[in-house]
């Protein structure tokens, strides 16, 4: 895919989309980041459930530590892998306070040595937190940036190191958001829906007359 194509693209996305955000419900980096490390292998939608019941009684570092792992437990059980999910919060809550007074920090190395912190959840924080341009390449960005030859890749590392390469300057900062939800939406697994797709003529996917 040339230079061109990635242009239009993005300029649509944006058109379509000026001021992408999260799914997620938060309202400072700390919420964002708890609700970033239940997210995973779980939908926005059951993350939100229950944060939104969890951070009206506890939505800092200490009151988290205070409820104690049994205690968080009882408001994020409805969430997958809610047991070890549960004790990397308390974990990162306690490194949090001890390490960082208390304030998420704004960098890779720092983010990425907390608890039940990867790559791709520090990627979601400085980008969505803090303003940094960055690539949390998920499933659904990993599969719209193959399919489409945006930025194709074997891996996930390889994927975000071709789209922090390739996305024009422009975009680079909103492009994590607009990728997810044309993939969450549109660019779907299973069944695309390519005929309600707003870059339909400039994708590259082979097979995308199937699914008319």
């Amino acid at each position: 895919m040339n230079k061109e194509k990635r242009i239009e693209i993005f300029s649509r996305f944006r058109e379509a989309n000026p001021k992408p955000e999260t799914e997620l419900n938060y309202s400072n980096p700390f919420e964002l980041l708890i609700a970033v490390i239940l997210s995973a292998q779980a939908t926005d939608v059951g993350v939100n459930k229950a944060t939104d019941k969890l951070y009206p009684v506890a939505n800092t570092p200490e009151a988290i530590l205070a409820l104690g792992v049994d205690g968080l437990k009882e408001y994020i059980k409805t969430i997958g892998l809610f047991n070890t999910k549960a004790e990397n919060v308390i974990k990162t809550c306690r490194m949090l306070v001890e390490k960082h007074d208390s304030v998420v920090p704004d960098n890779r190395e720092d983010l990425e040595a907390l608890p039940g912190v990867g790559r791709k959840t520090a990627n979601v924080v400085l980008n969505t937190a803090f303003g940094k341009p960055a690539m949390a390449v998920d499933t659904h960005i990993f599969r719209v940036s193959n399919r489409t030859g945006i930025a194709p890749g074997k891996n996930v590392l390889e994927v975000e190191k071709r789209l922090m390469r390739l996305v024009p300057k422009e975009f680079l900062l909103d492009a994590h958001h607009w990728l997810i939800l044309h993939g969450r939406y549109t660019c779907v697994a299973r069944k695309p829906r390519c005929g309600a797709c707003i870059i339909e003529d400039l994708c590259e996917f082979k097979d995308k007359n199937d699914y008319q």
